[in-house]
């Protein structure tokens, strides 16, 4: 596979929203109506009917790829609204019946459901996805190890999914433990060089567990035809603020570890055991736990450790012209999206979460 050289740690972001009907709060397959009417190319359809995917161009910085999502996401509510029909972005829906929702009629669908069966059409699922360039591919080992030892930090304060058919599911991301049904899906085999996840991916291909590249389906995975990696570690946020805290983030960590791996610095600072709890961790408690810092099982608490790592990754954040939407972060140590819901669904409002929802996608 080619590897397209692109601007280091230029990205470009994806964000699943779904389509409720704002009279009963449930979703609603209406994706295609609203997409025809749109009539715009980075606005794809989902994996279910009841969602759009908008996607941005590449862009050099943080602030430029939130600006071109807000233009894409403002088109999207006003030819939502113009249908009777609200947007909101969250991981999973709090009360409707995943049951009832509809497969997208695409190749990629309905491989997906034909090799999982029951197990795929449970995914009434939406994510926020980050692709990153990091300049050459030979970084993309250095890169992924560097995401991987930060993994918790980004999965913590985008966690959205609390609830999932009306039940308290006890996770703030159960999202990210349905992922796990997809064949394939989870944490990434990383390779010690570029020409060992060829071959391994191109194995792959001629076993026929993907059919290339894009079927790739870890959380972290090489991306050679956009230059660098792609992230679906995060839920889908309720606004642009939180998209645009996560996307610095990312930016940062990734860049971190490119300087590291150019100073010949080794990024593989946690095994993987503890790249796992902390994923758990952060998944099952968000930031009400202990996170592992170390092979010797050393711990920290999560609320402090993620507050120090904010503060490390600052200088860097200035140096990309993302230090406003990185310092964001800070805030949702006490305020996450999965808090939030939960918050508000303590009361048994359930329409009040979904008009909540919808009043915030913009913000």
């Amino acid at each position: 596979m080619e590897f397209h050289a692109a601007e280091r740690v230029s990205l470009s972001l994806e964000w699943d929203v779904a389509l409720i009907d704002p009279n009963t709060g449930e979703l609603t397959g209406r994706a295609g109506e609203i997409l025809d009417a749109l009539d715009e190319p980075r606005c794809r359809p989902g994996f279910m009917t009841n969602t759009i995917c908008m996607v941005t161009e590449t862009h050099r910085n943080v602030p430029g790829a939130i600006a071109d999502l807000r233009s894409l996401c403002t088109k999207v509510v006003s030819a939502a609204e113009e249908a009777g029909i609200g947007v909101v972005g969250l991981g999973t829906h709090p009360f409707s019946d995943w049951h009832v929702q509809t497969i997208t009629p695409d190749g990629h669908g309905i491989q997906l459901v034909e090799r999982a069966k029951e197990w795929s059409r449970q995914l009434a699922v939406w994510g926020l996805r980050v692709h990153i360039a990091v300049g050459d591919q030979q970084a993309i080992p250095a890169a992924t190890r560097g995401v991987l030892n930060s993994y918790h930090w980004l999965l913590a304060p985008t966690a959205s999914s609390p609830y999932w058919m009306g039940q308290n599911t006890g996770f703030v991301s159960h999202r990210s433990m349905l992922m796990r049904q997809v064949p394939g899906a989870g944490l990434p085999t990383v390779f010690d060089t570029w020409a060992e996840t060829v071959q391994a991916v191109e194995g792959m291909c001629r076993a026929g567990v993907i059919a290339n590249w894009r079927d790739l389906d870890w959380t972290i995975r090489p991306e050679p035809a956009r230059g660098g990696i792609g992230l679906n570690i995060a839920d889908s946020q309720p606004s642009l603020f939180n998209v645009g805290a996560h996307a610095a983030l990312v930016q940062c960590v990734v860049e971190e570890a490119l300087r590291a791996h150019e100073r010949g610095e080794s990024t593989d600072n946690l095994p993987i055991w503890a790249v796992r709890e902390n994923k758990f961790r952060a998944a099952r408690f968000g930031f009400d736990t202990q996170v592992v810092t170390d092979a010797a099982g050393n711990q920290t608490p999560a609320r402090e450790g993620f507050a120090r790592r904010i503060d490390e990754l600052q200088h860097i954040a200035r140096d990309l012209g993302c230090e406003g939407e990185l310092v964001s972060c800070l805030i949702l140590l006490d305020s996450t999206p999965a808090e939030r819901q939960r918050a508000m669904l303590r009361g048994g409002n359930r329409n009040g979460v979904i008009e909540s929802l919808r009043s915030e996608l913009l913000r």
